[in-house]
């Protein structure tokens, strides 16, 4: 996994109006801990931490954090974002070593068109779309595919039919469904060409066209 490197300014002052001050001008409060160091409050620019972000690695990606002359490789964590606009309103990084192994939730890459889809009209319905996995930050994948092509109707994919991936551990149990195959809930129905009235309606609509020829006379 390729390293990227995030220019992040120390000092920054700490609180509700201060924070605001800083999105305003386009940078977002953050906090560096992790091994070896205290926490330091820093400030990051919005733009760079986006481009930093959206590779394919997301959110696990590695960050060589330059504060003043000190260099931080980390990974960004507890991120919150403004409940309207969706854009990052603080995170955390935490100072991590490629040696040792970190936790990370990885995103599910679901594989072909189920037979339950193809041949029973059948639909998928995701039940969850990621993983708790251990492994050491550089091997940590971008996402994990699960192959779903053999699943019928009423057939469930759990985390234990995840295809091993040497280096990681996968946290999450065994047993979390990760997608079903099920019918839909509303079928629409066509009444076929020349299907027979029931009896009971025939016979009501004749009594009624005699009622009907009755009062004419």
């Amino acid at each position: 996994m390729d390293q990227i490197t995030l220019r992040a300014d120390a000092g920054r002052q700490t609180g509700t109006r201060p924070s605001r001050r800083l999105r305003r001008e386009g940078r977002v409060p953050a906090t560096i801990y992790g091994q070896g160091i205290g926490a330091i409050n820093v400030a990051v620019d919005q733009r760079e931490l986006h481009s930093a972000l959206t590779t394919d690695a997301g959110f696990n990606a590695l960050i060589n954090l330059e504060v003043g002359k000190d260099t931080h490789l980390a990974v960004a964590r507890e991120v919150q974002r403004h409940p309207v606009r969706g854009e990052i309103t603080h995170l955390d990084f935490i100072k991590i070593s490629l040696d040792v192994a970190i936790e990370a939730e990885v995103g599910i890459e679901f594989i072909g068109i189920p037979v339950g889809v193809t041949d029973d009209n059948g639909i998928v319905e995701t039940l969850h779309t990621s993983v708790m996995v251990s492994a050491l930050p550089a091997s940590i994948p971008s996402h994990i595919p699960a192959h779903i092509e053999e699943l019928g109707v009423g057939d469930t994919f759990t985390v234990a039919m995840l295809a091993p991936i040497e280096g990681v551990e996968i946290l999450s149990d065994p047993d979390m469904p990760l997608a079903t195959i099920v019918i839909p809930a509303i079928l629409v129905v066509e009444e076929p060409e020349g299907a027979e009235e029931p009896e009971g309606a025939a016979e009501a609509e004749a009594g009624g066209e005699a009622a009907e020829t009755e009062d004419e006379a």
